[in-house]
């Protein structure tokens, strides 16, 4: 119980201090440095030396579409009710997989696949399955592989969510953001407990091997008794895995959000006091805090990793999958090849015409240097693990930790002070209070200037 003694006697003045904004951290360097200059024959060398390291492969695919649309979203969404707009849409994003896969050594498995959106239940069964025929007839699918889909609790029943666990799905994740009705409302994300639970019981009786929910903090009328409420009945749900995001309020970067009302939403400070609430009461029902988003039951696989130090992140959130090379399908999506990043176009129009000249739909990208790689190291183990061992990077990059990273070890100096690190000989340590801003301490080490567009506030 020491993080909950050590964050009741968090500092509030920290937060004034350190609350700016900054990446999200998911990928280094963020998506705001990729650029148009990346072509299609810089993809497809990257894909030839992912064949050459021979690294197992881990899959996106991405359905943008929504229904209605939800006021807090900050992804790239196409609102439709009708929905033979995923017609066409289908047809190409299987296109895609197939000029893809003809690039890529079949001897490769696929050791993880992950569906998202938007609403990957926007289609119908029929149109999941074909999906997934397309996928297992291009792609050698380990048979172990971890399968995830996220689904909107809203559109789906019983049969659908069992139907997916027979299509070979073996792990699910809706959205629950918040029980309280007037907040609901607010967001335009109606969702009756009844629902929630009803879709939850579907899930576990489907026998998914992990069923993660999603809460969201910081939205509109929430308040700290509303979103105890909140968590405590998302803990008699009983998920395997719970994420709680900080809605970042960015209404010039998505216009969907000026449907709120700013005068609504809680301050910093209201902010802080549910987080801390909802990593006390998560820590007293056996919720293994993951990073400072992702909190898991003890036995849970990414519990596990946490513990043994094998645990990574990449743009689809924390995963077991410490060797695996990500490729992306659909409208935005974005594969990383090691020591490259790539993302798809974001218009639907653009993505049709490059598929239709035999091209991949890449339009941006960017190749990583080598100290981009070393620094994606260092971030990516303050962010999963909290800390780092100096000595580890001297092996791996040749380096002396102390002598390369002198700079951003003096400005560490300073949050060490405001006891967010421990300066250890061989080791930086993020504490207790530290994981809530580990991406401020991360930013030291961060050599590029992200877009302000791209940036969210830490609470």
């Amino acid at each position: 119980m020491r993080i909950l003694t050590e964050l009741e006697q968090f500092d509030p003045a920290l937060l004034q201090k350190y609350n700016r904004p900054l990446p999200r951290y998911t990928s280094y360097p963020s998506v705001s440095q990729l650029t148009t200059e990346f072509s299609e024959l810089d993809f497809r060398s990257a894909i030839a030396a992912s064949n050459y390291r021979k690294t197992p492969l881990s899959l996106y695919v991405h359905i943008p579409f929504c229904q209605s649309a939800c006021y807090y979203c900050n992804c790239h969404v196409i609102v439709s009710p009708d929905h033979r707009i995923a017609i066409p849409y289908l047809e190409y994003l299987v296109q895609e997989i197939q000029q893809t896969a003809a690039l890529i050594d079949r001897k490769r498995p696929v050791t993880q696949m992950h569906w998202g959106g938007g609403t990957p239940n926007y289609l119908t069964l029929e149109q999941v399955k074909l999906l997934w025929q397309t996928i297992e007839q291009q792609f050698t699918l380990d048979p172990a592989a971890e399968v995830s889909i996220e689904i909107h609790p809203r559109y789906v029943d019983r049969n659908y969510i069992q139907a997916l666990r027979a299509i070979g799905f073996n792990r699910i994740s809706f959205g629950l953001q918040d029980f309280d009705p007037q907040v609901q409302a607010a967001v335009n994300r109606i969702q009756s407990a009844t629902m929630l639970n009803n879709v939850m019981n579907w899930a576990k009786a489907a026998n998914f091997t992990s069923v993660n929910v999603d809460l969201m903090y910081g939205l509109p009328y929430q308040t700290l008794s509303s979103f105890r409420d909140t968590i405590q009945k998302t803990i008699a749900l009983d998920p395997d895995r719970i994420a709680i995001f900080n809605f970042a309020y960015v209404p010039w970067l998505k216009p969907v959000q000026r449907q709120l009302d700013p005068a609504t939403l809680p301050s910093p400070t209201k902010k802080l006091a549910m987080l801390q609430m909802t990593i006390a009461e998560l820590a007293q029902h056996q919720y293994q805090s993951i990073g400072t988003e992702y909190f898991a039951k003890s036995s849970d696989d990414l519990a596990l990793a946490h513990q043994h130090r094998s645990l990574t992140q990449n743009l689809q959130g924390y995963t077991t999958q410490l060797n695996t090379e990500l490729l992306g399908f659909g409208l935005t999506a974005i594969s990383l090849l090691e020591d490259t990043y790539s993302q798809n176009h974001t218009q639907l129009g653009d993505y049709y015409q490059a598929i239709d000249t035999g091209c991949s739909p890449v339009s941006q990208g960017i190749k990583l240097s080598r100290a981009d790689l070393l620094r994606r190291d260092v971030i990516m183990q303050l962010m999963s693990h909290g800390y780092l061992i100096k000595s580890e990077f001297a092996d791996c990059y040749g380096i002396i930790f102390d002598t390369y990273f002198a700079p951003e070890l003096e400005a560490l100096k300073a949050l060490e002070m405001d006891s967010l690190v421990k300066l250890l000989a061989d080791s930086i340590e993020v504490t207790s209070v530290g994981h809530l801003f580990a991406r401020t301490i991360a930013s030291v080490f961060d050599s590029h200037t992200p877009a302000h567009g791209q940036l969210s506030m830490v609470i």
